[in-house]
């Protein structure tokens, strides 16, 4: 079935996107309010996913931290296309000059620093917070972009209908706005879902380290580090937090591959 992978994905990221929204609202439990006499209970019919090592509820600290997660990854990613694409569209259109030259370094120096090593060198000069992983994973999403865009946008500079434009006296800047940038569209919106699951996977990381965001605001690598000590006492404490990352990024790879099934016709043709 060729729209499993796109039903099955969309379900899943709508189901924490559909929580995080709610908690804005509305928590079974305040994730505030500690309750040491109940803590590191199991799941229950007045605590579904059970508590943690300070009483709070574990269903409401995944919803608020999904907030927290989805809120990081989707503006990071954006830093990352909205400054990639036209670096990439700038690339292509100038391919063997100098800008092209710059910019594909510049791409190769950034890959050369993960997202990690770029968090503890921002967080070293401005401190911890959810703000700095943006920052250090958007930073790393640039090139990502860059280059899909620059490889992408290489291919069709060749093809008849720009040939045609150049001849109907466009510029390079409005080729690449009326004519690369839709063509390559699609491309984008297939690696903007899988960033946003490696900027889930990231931001997990990071909080788990220390490096993203603070208490009192709730995490999923956070929850999962404080709960590393407990796993054989409370192994639900880390289960619950672990499995929602394991689910939240399946559902994104899922819908990433879904849409590239639905949007590339080649692969419709194979699947269908």
């Amino acid at each position: 079935m060729k729209w499993r992978s796109l039903l099955i994905g969309g379900l899943l990221s709508a189901t924490f996107l559909l929580a995080a929204a709610l908690s804005f609202f509305w928590t079974p439990h305040d994730v505030e309010t500690l309750n040491i006499a109940g803590r590191l209970k199991p799941p229950t019919l007045s605590n579904w996913l059970g508590t943690d090592h300070f009483g709070r509820d574990i269903l409401s600290m995944i919803m608020v931290g999904a907030r927290t997660s989805i809120a990081v990854a989707l503006v990071a990613v954006g830093i990352g296309m909205g400054l990639g694409v036209p670096l990439g569209l700038a690339a292509a259109a100038q391919s063997g000059g100098v800008l092209d030259e710059v910019i594909s370094r510049g791409n190769d120096l950034v890959f050369a620093f993960p997202s990690l090593v770029i968090a503890i060198l921002i967080t070293a000069v401005f401190g911890a917070g959810a703000v700095n992983a943006i920052i250090a994973i958007g930073i790393f999403n640039i090139p990502v972009f860059a280059r899909l865009t620059r490889g992408a946008a290489l291919s069709l500079w060749t093809r008849d209908f720009i040939l045609a434009a150049r001849v109907a006296g466009k510029g390079r800047a409005r080729i690449s706005l009326e004519h690369i940038l839709p063509n390559v569209a699609n491309l984008l919106i297939v690696q903007g879902t899988i960033q946003f699951s490696l900027g889930i996977l990231a931001e997990a990381g990071l909080s788990y380290v220390g490096l993203g965001a603070q208490p009192p605001v709730p995490s999923w690598g956070r929850m999962l580090a404080d709960a590393q000590t407990m796993v054989a006492l409370a192994p639900h404490v880390a289960l619950m937090p672990g499995l929602a990352i394991v689910l939240m990024v399946l559902g994104l790879n899922l819908l990433g591959d879904g849409f590239r099934d639905w949007l590339d016709p080649r692969l419709r043709v194979v699947r269908t």
